[in-house]
């Protein structure tokens, strides 16, 4: 395996935040057990939506969801963090890996301390660095 190959995440499904207990149930109930399972199964407009359709959710869900699940993947991501990525306005990977280290954390920093009124919840420089070499190895 090259070097600059990075081995993505699968965490269960539970563990991506923004999902209601009701959501994973039916989730569970199509084996769909972990993220990597989401994005087999959601990889088109098409299958998104039909997935909305079998949940009776609506698709705004099943695309956050979908989001949520591609920047989880990143290692030093992982659910922990892919929600503030989101919450941020990166929904991707690809997206991720264009944006400048010093820009995204600054703009990080202001959104934690927006949200929680708590700056030493932010990510360090580092992890965003981090962050941003992951996605470029995954884009690659």
């Amino acid at each position: 395996m090259p070097s600059n190959s990075i081995q993505l995440q699968n965490w269960p499904i539970e563990q991506l935040p923004g999902i209601s207990d009701q959501h994973q149930q039916q989730l569970k109930a199509l084996n769909i057990l972990t993220t990597l399972d989401l994005l087999k199964t959601t990889r088109s407009d098409e299958t998104r939506l039909q997935l909305a359709q079998q949940l009776n959710a609506h698709i705004k869900h099943i695309n956050k969801w979908t989001a949520l699940a591609k920047l989880a993947c990143l290692p030093s991501v992982g659910c922990q963090y892919c929600g503030l990525l989101l919450h941020a306005g990166i929904s991707s990977p690809q997206q991720l890996a264009l944006l400048p280290v010093a820009q995204l954390h600054s703009q990080l920093m202001r959104l934690q301390v927006k949200l929680m009124q708590r700056a030493d919840l932010s990510p360090d420089t580092a992890q965003v660095s981090q962050w941003v070499v992951e996605a470029r190895q995954l884009c690659q």
